[in-house]
Formats: structure tokens, sequence, C-alpha cells
């Protein structure tokens, strides 16, 4: 099977658009994209578009591609629409590969799109209600509280919708990290401090304000243990990418061309709470460093999940970075800052880059060719050769519905 290469990546912006469009966020997003691979739209053979909320924000069901993509332009090609929650941009890119790969295309545009602001907050919060088996609420709850060792540690939504439950949700898994790990609230608020020192060097980050762990801890409570600079904002804005087939490679600058070296897209399982190595987004990884023929110690830097800061100290144990229930002593050590072993979340993550639900894995995917290309400016990771990204949605059972890890090597 053919080779496939990032050979373009453009991104908007993430934060609070109020003005702007949809199909302007997403113009705005393919325009970058087409520029930096240095082609025009006709040379795009197929198109991949995803979202998670534009439905229930803005009603738009069923053809979202097909209507932002018309509209500047694109027509007669495959359009796919791609939904998949939180990791609906990474699926659409792994997606773009897997058509590559089989020879209907030569080159693939990926784009992700969220606009979330809106005045109706309850059909903001029900885009992330609507992630987890609302047929069995209850059972989910009683679950979750079970991780806290608290019966009523994590309780239903109740009358108009006001908060996402993924804030509880990720707060019952920090209580069971800490429990069984004895993680510290202190070594998830250097997680968030570190991934907001990181995003005042991210131009197109939504927070880009330095915060100190004191800081961080003393910030508004939302869930214990996590306060407000723990947990990824609500965001507006795109990103994009092209791909193309090794045997289309000359077309583009190959100097700044990213290989793709695995894309796998998993689901769930039930697996036992305790059983770490089942995790959907363990198995995701290592199923990716096999195909990639590498190991976690050849990655240079890494985008995982944060969606609220304790995810990253899961996902840096479930992407083999260091031995589970070590991710907090990890991160309290420096390790995972710019200048450390192992840098995680240069772009500042979703706490601090921002959360758009629907472009969020192809944020990710454009600040590892960022950094492949050694074109990170300030915050460039020095040497930067292999990197990996993690990114997980929904809620099912102990974990994720659905998770992708991508890895992507320099030229």
């Amino acid at each position: 099977m053919s080779e496939i290469y990032v050979v373009g990546v453009g991104m908007t912006p993430f934060g609070k658009h109020l003005q702007t469009t949809v199909k302007e966020l997403v113009r705005q997003a393919v325009d970058a994209a087409l520029t930096d691979a240095g082609i025009d739209q006709s040379k795009i053979n197929t198109a991949f578009f995803a979202n998670a909320g534009q439905a229930a924000i803005e009603g738009q069901f069923m053809i979202p591609g097909q209507i932002a993509l018309r509209d500047m332009g694109f027509s007669e090609i495959p359009i796919v629409n791609v939904e998949n929650a939180c990791a609906s941009a990474s699926t659409a890119f792994h997606l773009a590969g897997a058509q590559l790969k089989s020879g209907e295309s030569d080159v693939a545009l990926v784009v992700g799109v969220e606009k979330m602001y809106t005045p109706d907050k309850e059909k903001n919060f029900a885009v992330f209600n609507g992630a987890w088996d609302v047929h069995d609420m209850e059972g989910t709850v009683r679950n979750l509280s079970q991780l806290t060792g608290k019966a009523d540690a994590v309780t239903l939504p109740s009358g108009p919708l006001s908060s996402s439950v993924f804030i509880e949700i990720y707060a019952a898994l920090a209580l069971q990290h800490m429990r069984r790990f004895g993680t510290t609230e202190r070594q998830i608020a250097a997680v968030a401090a570190k991934n907001h020192r990181h995003s005042t060097l991210n131009p197109l980050a939504q927070y880009r304000s330095d915060m100190s762990i004191e800081q961080v801890l003393a910030a508004r409570r939302v869930a214990w243990p996590l306060t407000v600079p723990m947990c990824s904002p609500i965001s507006d804005g795109a990103a994009a990418a092209i791909l193309c087939r090794k045997d289309t490679l000359k077309q583009f600058d190959r100097k700044r061309s990213v290989k793709v070296y695995a894309s796998v897209l998993a689901s769930g399982s039930n697996r036992k709470v305790d059983d770490h190595h089942k995790h959907i987004c363990h198995r995701a990884a290592m199923q990716a460093y096999d195909r990639a023929g590498l190991g976690p110690k050849e990655m240079s830097l890494a985008e995982v999940h944060d969606a609220t800061a304790i995810g990253e100290i899961i996902q840096s144990e479930n992407l083999g970075f260091c031995d589970f229930g070590d991710g907090g002593p990890m991160a309290e050590r420096g390790e995972t800052t710019l200048g450390g072993r192992l840098p995680i979340n240069p772009s500042g993550g979703l706490v601090s880059k921002g959360h758009p639900i629907g472009a969020t894995g192809l944020g990710q995917i454009f600040e590892l060719v960022t950094q492949l290309r050694h074109e990170g400016g300030a915050r460039q990771v020095p040497n930067a050769r292999f990197a990996i990204a993690e990114n997980g949605g929904g809620f099912l059972g102990y974990e994720e519905a659905a998770a992708c890890v991508t890895i992507l090597g320099s030229m």
C-alpha cells in the first residue's frame, strides 16, 4: 500500500468568534491549508468534513460538509461527513488516509470545524451531554460513583442544562486515579500550569496567560479536584490538512512533507476498571507503535486529549511514556514541559489552546506537523523527528467510547 504524507495544514485561532459563521471558519482553515500545500482546490480528489455539534446547535443535520465546502467552490468530488464525538477530526484524518491507501484518490482534504458559542447555552451543553449512553445514564452514574468510593459523588443533570456532564466524569476519573496511585491535586495543577505556560507561545491559542501551580489551585472549583484552569473551555475554530499518496508527492514540497507512520482508530471495551493495559487509548497506542515500527522512547513530543488536566496524566501513561500511576509525578518533575524529557502539548493543549470539538483532532495534527517541520518558533521542540497524537471522544463504561492515535514523522 502507498505511503501517506501530510503536505498542507491550516488552522484558525481557537476562541470566541461570535460574528464568524461555520462556513467562514471552514474557508479560513481550508484556504490556509491549500496555500501551505501550494495548490488550488482543483487538485483535491475527495474531502472529509468533521463536525460534532452543528446539528444540535444550528439544526444543520446530515450534509454540513457539502454545504460548507460547496460555498467555497468544492463540488462533484466525494465529500464524507464524519461525527465521532470529540474524536471526529482525527477520525476524518484516519478515513482520508484509508481512502488514499485504497487508491480511490490521490489528494484528500480533511477539515474539522466547530462553532460552540451560542446565546442558547442549553443547546451547547446538550452536545456534550449526548456523548454518553443516554439510555442508561443511571448505570453510568453508578459506575462513576464507584470509582470515587462515594455512592452519590456523581449526579444526573436535572432541569435546564447549565454545565457539561463530562466535568463530573473527569472529576470521577481523577478521584479514581488519586485513590489508586496517590496522584495529588498539585500534580494535576502542574499539568494545567504547564499547558497555560505553553499557550503563551502559541498565537492561535484561545488563552495566552501564564499561570503558576498556586494560581491554578486557587482558582474557582468546578468539581473536586478540578478547578477552572484545569478544564478546557468551549471554543469556536477550524483546522484542515491535505494528504497525498507517495506517488503524488512530487507535486509538493517534499522537504516540508510529513509522513503518516500510523493511524489507529479504536472503540472501547467492557474492560475491568483496573485493567489499564486494556484501556482504549493504551490499546490504540500500542497498535500504532507496532504499525509504525517505533516505540514511546522514539517520540520527540506528543499532543494528547486533555479535556481536563487529569486527562493528560492518564494519556501519558496510556502512551507508554511512564508506568501506570507515574503520570502525575512525571508532570510534577517537569519532564513534560518544553525543555523537558518529552514535551506534551507544546501547543497549550485543550485546556489552554481550546477545544472546538469537531476540529480538535486536526488542531493536534497541525501542531505535530508544525513541530516536525521545525516551524514552531518559540515553542519549537529541538530536533523533533517523530510525534504522536491521542484524541478521544465520548464516554462509555470506564473510558472513551472512541479514540484515534496518530504517529507522524519528518522526512
